[in-house]
């Protein structure tokens, strides 16, 4: 029987180029990409997400989880007063004195990944994939996409699920310009990918993501596609 895989989606880049690896890996018959609303400010995450599985010809599954993050502050949600930053992360941090940064949903992949768990197990997956590279995890910014997160949640789901599931977080050791390397060897659609925090028409260019993003592309001499 063909090993099939989960893979955590949310119209991002990463998200994005950890799909177009799973199915280049197991088969688009054996993906099952699930994203999951937490209560964000805008669609456009899920918008992309839209576009990018009819790309690739897969259906997708939906979850919304957005109760649970009711009670936090984070800058990200739709009921908070509080500003998107614009700042990349590092200028972000500096100011920090060792708190994640204010788009920091509390344990969000920690949720997501307990959620895709359960999930993955019930439709026969033995691999959850999720695209947290290392530039996310730089000082304290996302600690949920740090190398040592992943590794004890490996290790929790493995246990917990009776030794039938792995997590695997392939950019984990990677920066952003590696990881949009990859995709772009995987030719992956990243003119339907949306990150900006900001659900303007277009991206804003000043939130931290959105420079993350334009500095990765850069750093491999080609256009985001998203932008034209």
């Amino acid at each position: 029987m063909a090993e099939k895989a989960l893979v955590l989606f949310s119209g991002g880049v990463d998200s994005t180029t950890c799909l177009g690896l799973a199915i280049e890996r197991f088969g688009k018959e054996n993906v099952i990409p699930l994203s999951i609303h937490y209560g964000q400010k805008h669609d456009k995450e899920v918008e992309a997400a839209e576009k990018i599985l009819e790309y690739y010809g897969i259906e997708g599954i939906e979850v919304n989880l957005s109760h649970i993050f009711a009670y936090s502050s984070c800058s990200l949600l739709a009921h908070s007063a509080e500003e998107i930053p614009e700042a990349s992360y590092a200028e972000q941090l500096n100011g920090s004195e060792g708190a994640p940064v204010s788009t920091y949903v509390p344990f969000r992949n920690g949720l997501f990944l307990s959620c895709a768990a359960s999930i993955a197990l019930s439709k026969g997956c033995s691999r959850i994939y999720y695209g947290a590279h290392r530039d996310d995890a730089a000082g304290s910014a996302y600690p949920d996409c740090s190398e040592s997160f992943y590794k004890h949640m490996d290790a929790a789901v493995f246990e917990g699920s009776g030794h039938a599931l792995h997590i695997e977080a392939p950019f984990i050791t990677m920066n952003k310009a590696q990881v949009v390397a990859e995709g772009l060897r995987l030719k992956v659609p990243y003119e339907y990918t949306w990150s900006c925090y900001e659900g303007k028409e277009r991206p804003c260019g000043v939130c931290g993501t959105c420079i993350d993003r334009q500095r990765a592309f850069e750093a491999n001499g080609v256009e985001d596609p998203a932008l034209y």
